[in-house]
């Protein structure tokens, strides 16, 4: 009688438990990269907090910025560069979104232009003229990166390419393993990137961009929080073939409306930290990832949630 009365009295916790557990948003893409990392972080939410964080599919980042900065929609997962112009009202934004707070850094990420292995392509500067997508307005971040990457080598997107017609990231990676098209954008490390490498016979490489010259500084001006970034040849970088290319880096935030209660932005952030074991299990883009990461600052035009700051004080990580 005493066990059954536990068991029953450990079901009832159980159910409150449950019915008491709040369940939160996570804006994220459909597919590509995002929506990768939009899984591991709402599965370790969810696993570390009694939160219920459920992504909730939109149809690209420019879609869920809003939606986020209107209250209506709890966190969502966005790169450096768009989350600073929808800050900022310039480029993609048209508007200036005031209601967004940072939550957390995630990983660096490095992107740039792949070209076959076999290819004659060997300087950015030898895409002028050659068959490169064009339009992207699935996802208009990518026409802006591409005018910045083939401008460092002082290439007209509009005018000195061939232009063949792609919506999305996925449409232009099909086209460039079909043959249809001489060059794509890919990040170091992604999925997209490993398929590219394996399905094309000879394999992808990476063109490092040029520095030093007035095209590349004037280019790299205009993508916020982006810089040049050296990166060195490691197992997972199946498309870096020399012992360092030199690609466009910056980062990717979890984000939040500052009107989030602390206490729920603040289970996030300590969730964010206490994962960091899972997240780097999950996939070689997390590798850059880690504690002391998560609090980066961003500067002050770009600020945490307080529920956030709160959380790395705790954990004694807040470091200013």
């Amino acid at each position: 009688m005493f066990n059954r009365v536990l068991m029953v009295s450990a079901a009832a916790m159980f159910a409150a438990t449950a019915a008491n557990a709040q369940t939160v948003g996570l804006g994220s893409t459909k597919s590509s990269m995002v929506a990768a990392m939009t899984t591991a972080i709402s599965n370790v939410v969810s696993g570390k907090t009694i939160l219920k964080m459920r992504r909730q599919v939109m149809g690209g980042t420019q879609k869920y910025i809003p939606v986020v900065n209107a209250g209506e929609l709890e966190f969502a997962v966005s790169n450096m560069v768009q989350y600073a112009m929808a800050v900022d009202g310039r480029q993609l934004s048209k508007r200036k979104y005031d209601n967004l707070r940072l939550v957390a850094t995630l990983m660096r990420f490095r992107t740039g232009l792949l070209v076959k292995n076999d290819s004659g392509i060997k300087t950015v500067a030898d895409l002028k003229g050659k068959r490169f997508a064009y339009g992207f307005k699935g996802a208009p971040l990518f026409d802006a990166f591409a005018r910045v990457m083939l401008g460092t080598a002082g290439i007209n997107y509009d005018k000195e390419i061939k232009r063949v017609p792609a919506v999305g990231l996925a449409q232009h990676w099909n086209l460039f393993k079909q043959g249809k098209v001489d060059g794509v954008i890919a990040g170091v490390g992604g999925g997209p990137n490993k398929d590219m490498n394996a399905k094309i016979s000879s394999g992808v490489r990476y063109l490092s961009f040029p520095t030093d010259t007035a095209d590349a500084k004037k280019w790299i001006a205009t993508i916020p929080g982006g810089v040049f970034e050296e990166v060195k040849a490691a197992k997972p970088y199946v498309a870096v073939k020399t012992p360092s290319v030199v690609l466009i880096g910056y980062d990717f935030m979890l984000f939040t409306n500052k009107n989030v209660p602390e206490k729920t932005v603040a289970e996030v952030a300590k969730a964010m930290v206490a994962g960091v074991k899972d997240f780097h299990a999950v996939s070689p883009v997390w590798r850059t990832y880690n504690e002391k990461r998560a609090q980066k600052d961003q500067g002050a035009k770009y600020p945490y949630h307080a529920g956030a700051i709160k959380a790395y004080k705790e954990l004694g990580l807040w470091s200013r």
